[in-house]
C-alpha cells in the first residue's frame, strides 16, 4: 500500500486504509474518504491536493493525505 501523496494528477485511486486516531478517521469518513472509495487527484500544490470525491472537490494538507492509503 502507498500513501496518496504518491499519486500523480489525473489517477483514479481506491482507498484501501485509513490510518490515524479515531477523530481523524471519523473527521475523513465526513468527508467521504472511506475505505473502498476510488478517488481522483485533481491537482497537486506543494504538498497539498485537490481531490474529487464523489461530487466534491477537496484539499488536503499532505499530513492528512499520507493516512490515506491506496
Amino acid at each position: 500500500m502507498l500513501p496518496l501523496p504518491t499519486a500523480q494528477e489525473g489517477e483514479i485511486i481506491e482507498i484501501r486504509k485509513i490510518t490515524g486516531n479515531d477523530s481523524t478517521r471519523l473527521h475523513l469518513a465526513e468527508l467521504g474518504f472511506t475505505v473502498g472509495s476510488r478517488i481522483t487527484v485533481v491537482s497537486r500544490l506543494g504538498g497539498n491536493m485537490i481531490l474529487q470525491v464523489r461530487d466534491a472537490r477537496i484539499a488536503l494538507d499532505e499530513s492528512m493525505a499520507r493516512r490515506i492509503m491506496y
